[in-house]
């Protein structure tokens, strides 16, 4: 709640002198004390997921950068190294690999789900637009800590991502030069890229803070997407702990659970088995494609003809999430009473799911098998390349076509008065 006023009172002399210049402690016990809505299901457990993820990718990438040498003739022998002879290394390095999957898995999951129960509409379009910030810098993050290794998908990768920028008119190719730091991907670009790679997860610290102080000063939303009155709250809400703390620590719990299967058991299976042969720039690989969760981007890149309407849409596909609180029309949050929107969402899902195989499609695979069926401009025949053209427009048309007109034309379901009492007269009847 916006207006949630502090409990905390400083019970020791060191604590009261805290307060007065430093109210750190305050902070932590008001959230730890923040009402939250009593109703919440486990998909709110993705937030704390997240943090635990952007914690453990940040300490075990300070431990690998005391053992990685930036530099194009040691940085895949270091990587090496690391392995073998480092204490730990292994279980270190497979840890901060798998764990960039495990931090896209959650916050995936924790961005559908806000845009399912539309946690995005006033008074939290604030909130929204800090964890789309952070989302962006995820993926810049990612993409330079794939080009470290050092790799043949690493440089390859490096070289594909990087030309991309040099198609913006007039100002591309200057940016080009300065992030490759000269006219090629050489050792500046490698000691750029190692520079960014660390610096920026502190940035994305930062915005977690503003997005949690967001959180504090607008509150939660809740499944049925109703704003609590204040004459409810004491009804409708509990701390955040012990009660959340909890059903959080559980989640996590399993989640970790997951993330261990994958470093124990099969810690390459999201990588790319290329990366382990040394970057050779005479050597092209015959497939370059991103980590696994940049591929239905780069799906929109590849379904563009022209190099610079490909970019444009790359990057609008990111940032049509920064206007979604105003796009989206409907005064009912929840798509759990817009059925309408209910529908065209579950196809949005499976339209992502296609984005993210077309992206690890070679260029010219058919759909299925050999059999093709679509021609192209060029005379060629190439059923996926189509098949990603179709998706990508079902992805800008949800956001730009369907959730303004929908939202204006759908009639909802009814709606609780309060998160507490049920939607049917029926069930309310059994009930009295």
């Amino acid at each position: 709640m916006s207006d949630h006023e502090s409990t905390y009172v400083p019970k020791t002399a060191v604590e009261r002198w805290m307060d007065t210049r430093l109210p750190i402690i305050r902070f932590g016990m008001d959230y730890a004390n923040l009402p939250t809505p009593k109703n919440l299901n486990y998909w709110w457990t993705f937030g704390g997921i997240l943090a635990i993820c952007l914690m453990t990718q940040i300490i075990t990438g300070i431990v690998l950068a005391m053992h990685y040498t930036p530099h194009v003739d040691m940085a895949f022998a270091s990587v090496e190294r690391i392995m073998r002879d480092v204490n730990g290394g292994w279980l270190i390095r497979y840890v901060h690999a798998n764990g960039a999957s495990m931090f896209f898995i959650a916050v995936y999951l924790h961005m559908l789900r806000g845009l399912y129960y539309g946690s995005y509409k006033a008074p939290r379009e604030m909130i929204w637009i800090v964890g789309c910030v952070i989302f962006f810098l995820m993926i810049a993050t990612a993409f330079l800590g794939y080009v470290l290794p050092w790799g043949q998908m690493s440089f390859w990768g490096a070289e594909v991502i990087t030309n991309l920028i040099g198609a913006i008119p007039v100002v591309g190719e200057p940016i080009l030069i300065w992030l490759r730091g000269g006219p090629a991907i050489d050792n500046a670009t490698l000691n750029r890229f190692f520079s960014l790679h660390y610096l920026l997860p502190f940035v994305i610290a930062g915005c977690v803070v503003l997005h949690l102080w967001a959180l504090h000063a607008a509150g939660q939303n809740n499944p049925v997407g109703i704003l609590i009155p204040k004459d409810r709250a004491k009804k409708d809400m509990l701390p955040f702990h012990p009660y959340f703390t909890v059903k959080d620590g559980f989640a996590i719990i399993l989640f970790l659970i997951l993330f261990a299967v994958f470093v124990f058991y099969n810690p390459n299976a999201l990588g790319h088995a290329d990366n382990y042969i040394p970057a050779n720039p005479l050597q092209t690989p015959a497939h370059i494609v991103p980590e696994w969760y940049m591929l239905p981007f780069y799906a929109i890149l590849r379904a563009i003809p022209d190099k610079f309407g490909g970019v444009v849409a790359m990057f609008a596909a990111i940032g049509v999430l920064f206007v979604l609180p105003w796009l989206d029309t409907s005064k009912v949050r929840s798509m759990r009473y817009r059925p309408t929107m209910k529908t065209f969402f579950i196809i949005f899902l499976f339209v992502c799911f296609g984005l993210g195989w077309c992206g690890a499609q070679l260029p010219d695979a058919p759909v299925i098998g050999s059999f093709k069926t679509f021609t192209l401009i060029d005379g060629d025949l190439n059923s996926y390349l189509w098949l990603t053209r179709f998706l990508t427009a079902y992805y800008f048309v949800f956001f730009l076509v369907l959730m303004p007109v929908i939202g204006l034309r759908e009639k909802p379901l009814p709606i609780p008065a309060t998160i507490s009492e049920p939607v049917l007269p029926s069930t309310a009847a059994e009930k009295a």
